[in-house]
This record gives C-alpha cells, structure tokens and sequence, in this order.
C-alpha cells in the first residue's frame, strides 16, 4: 500500500486527498467535518485549519465499528440501534487519528491547541452523511476509508487543512 506523505482536507468540498513524496492525489475520500465550520478556538466545536502533524493512531487491530470514548475502546461493538438510542452523541469509531497543530497561536498551544482539543480523524457510523458538515469539530470518515488512511499515514504525517 502507497504511504502517505500528506494529507489535505478540504473543508469547502469536504474531502480529503492523500498525496505521495510528489505532491500527486494518491486518493480521494469524502468526509464530514464540523457543523460549526472552521475554526480554532477551544469549546467552538469547530474544526481547526492549518499545518498539522498525525500525533498519534489509535485502534490498531481493533475491529470495524470498536466504539471509543476518551480515545479509549469500550468493548463495545456499533450498531445502527445504539445511534436511535443516543441521537445526540458524536459516534467515535473504528480508528482515531490525533492532529497535532505546528503554528504556535494559530492552532497549537493556549486557547487554541488542535491536540489538546483532541481533533481527530475517525470513523463514524456507515449511516451518516459524508459529504457536508456534520461533527463536533473533528474529522468524520466511513469505516472502510478510516481504515485505508490508518495503514498508510505514520504519526508525524503532514496534514493541511483548508477553510
């Protein structure tokens, strides 16, 4: 599998492509990003823009559809009954990948730090929309795609993000 060298989410098309160590598109996925649009500041429930590194990947070898909570798997496994049962929640799902933003003021540190914000690009329920603004901030994929990227992004992978 290609490695990913970057990776540039685009808010406005709500994509996201993978580009090799020539700045060429390796791959397209569509995600959902914030409701609230962009932005950096802390409790906007928005999602933050500019320069940023994978810090971390969560859930390897976990299966499809592992809920987590606090970057952490429940033990339980999604299903569509447990969306009708907590509409409200932000499902969380299949793989975490934790954004790290590098511009001091701009998205790291103080008031507006991508990481401490815990902004994440992570699968969600195959039933919600991709395509068009929807999460609490972070970055919502389907759980086939999530698991595509997981493989081939390494922490300390660039990753872009345009208003």
């Amino acid at each position: 599998m290609n490695r990913a060298v970057s990776l540039i989410i685009e808010i406005a098309e709500q994509t996201l492509d993978v580009l090799d160590d020539r700045g060429h598109r390796i791959r397209r996925f569509m995600v959902s990003t914030a409701a609230n649009g962009p932005g950096q500041a802390n409790n906007s429930g928005c999602t933050p823009t500019g320069k940023h590194i994978v810090r971390a990947k969560i859930g390897s070898h976990r299966p499809m559809n592992t809920v987590f909570i606090g970057r952490r798997p429940t033990g339980e496994i999604y299903q569509p009954t447990m969306r009708q049962a907590y509409p409200r929640r932000d499902w969380i799902l299949t793989r975490i990948i934790w954004l790290s933003g590098c511009q001091p003021g701009f998205n790291r540190l103080g008031n507006v730090d991508t990481m401490r914000r815990y902004i994440y690009i992570h699968g969600a329920p195959d039933e919600m929309e991709l395509g068009r603004p929807g999460s609490a901030g972070c970055i919502r994929m389907g759980n086939q795609d999530v698991l595509a990227l997981f493989d081939m992004v390494v922490p300390g992978t660039r990753v872009e993000i345009n208003a």
